[in-house]
């Protein structure tokens, strides 16, 4: 446990970073999850967006790296393209 004032104010900014990061990155798994599992192409397109802006807000803010959210897009992208086709 931290002795001085400014570790102490340190543990408490790094304990709700942690809590903001670990509630995107579950948001972003949730949403991938479902975008996987939706029957309609409608509702992949709709979910498909939705989940480009929570990656894209996720890199802005440092929670993932910028190439990492561009690589998930990439991914789902040519997973929704795939279900069109078929």
């Amino acid at each position: 446990m931290p002795q001085h004032k400014s570790p102490r104010k340190r543990m408490k900014t790094d304990k709700k970073r942690a809590a903001r990061n670990n509630y995107v990155k579950r948001t972003i798994k949730t949403l991938a999850k479902q975008l996987k599992v939706e029957p309609t192409i409608e509702e992949k397109g709709k979910m498909l967006s939705e989940l480009y802006s929570q990656l894209d807000k996720a890199a802005k803010k440092g929670v993932i790296h910028k190439r990492t959210a561009s690589r998930r897009k990439a991914r789902l992208a040519e997973l929704v393209n795939k279900s069109k086709a078929e």
